[in-house]
C-alpha cells in the first residue's frame, strides 16, 4: 500500500527524533558519562519539561494517531467544527497545514484532529451530496416544482449520472410549501457551493417562466383605536 504524503512527514519527524536519541546516547559514552549520574537530573528536567511541552507532546501523539487511523491525509477535503473548510496540505509533527477554499493558510493543531468533530469529504469517496431547501407559494404546481427542481438538478454537468437527484415535500411551513433537493457530485472536491449556486439559478430562471413565486414571510398588522375599534 502507497504511503501518503502526511504518513511520510510523520515518519520523517519519528526517524530524526530516533537519530537525534542515538547520537545523544553516543556522545556520553564517548565522555564517560555515567546515565545513572544524570537520573536525578534528567528526572527533575523531566518533570519541568512535561508540563512545560504538554500541549507539544500531545500534538505530536495526535500526529502519530493520524498516521495510524489514515482518517486524514494530504489532499483531502474536510471540514472542521467550526465550519471552517479546506484541502490539507501538510501534516507535520506538530500541526497540520489546511488551504481553505478562498486559499488561505490556516495551521491547525493535530490535537483539534482528534478532540473535535471532522467532517473528510475524501476519506472513502469523492462522492458528495448537496442540499437545498426551496419553498414555494401555497396553491403551486407542486408536480410542476417536483421536477423543475429534479431538471435544475439533472442538467448541471457536476451532477452524478449514478446517483439521480432527490425532491422530497418537505415542509408545510407558514409563507410555503418548503421542498427538499438532493443532488450528488461525482467529486465534491470540484466545488459544492459552485454547483449549488447554479442550480439554484437555474431553478429561480425555471420559476420565472412558469410564474411560481418564492414567498416571503407577511405579517397582519391591526391598528385599534382607543375605544376598541379596528380601523
Amino acid at each position: 500500500h502507497r504511503i501518503g504524503q502526511s504518513n511520510r512527514n510523520i515518519l520523517s519527524k519519528i526517524f530524526q527524533i530516533v537519530v537525534y536519541v542515538i547520537l545523544f546516547l553516543a556522545v556520553l559514552e564517548v565522555l564517560g558519562i555515567s546515565l545513572t549520574a544524570l537520573t536525578v537530573f534528567s528526572g527533575a528536567v523531566g518533570i519541568g519539561l512535561g508540563f512545560g511541552l504538554q500541549k507539544v507532546a500531545s500534538n505530536f501523539v495526535s500526529g502519530l494517531i493520524l498516521l495510524f487511523e489514515k482518517s486524514v491525509e494530504t489532499d483531502d477535503l474536510i471540514e472542521l467544527n467550526d465550519g471552517t473548510a479546506g484541502f490539507v496540505r501538510k501534516t507535520g509533527g506538530r500541526f497540520t497545514l489546511i488551504e481553505t477554499l478562498d486559499n488561505r493558510e490556516l495551521m491547525i493543531p493535530n490535537e483539534d484532529f482528534i478532540t473535535s468533530r471532522v467532517v473528510n469529504w475524501t476519506l472513502t469517496s469523492k462522492h458528495g451530496r448537496v442540499q437545498l431547501i426551496v419553498g414555494v407559494a401555497y396553491g403551486s404546481d407542486y408536480e410542476l416544482v417536483r421536477q423543475i427542481l429534479l431538471d435544475a438538478a439533472a442538467a448541471h454537468p457536476l451532477c452524478s449520472t449514478t446517483y439521480k437527484p432527490q425532491c422530497f415535500m418537505d415542509e408545510f411551513a407558514d409563507s410555503s410549501v418548503n421542498f427538499l433537493l438532493y443532488l450528488w457530485l461525482d467529486d465534491i472536491t470540484q466545488g459544492w457551493r459552485a454547483v449549488k449556486s447554479d442550480v439554484m439559478f437555474e431553478i429561480v430562471r425555471q420559476f420565472g417562466d412558469h410564474n411560481i413565486t418564492i414567498p416571503f414571510p407577511q405579517r397582519d398588522v391591526h391598528v385599534v383605536k382607543p375605544g376598541g375599534e379596528s380601523l
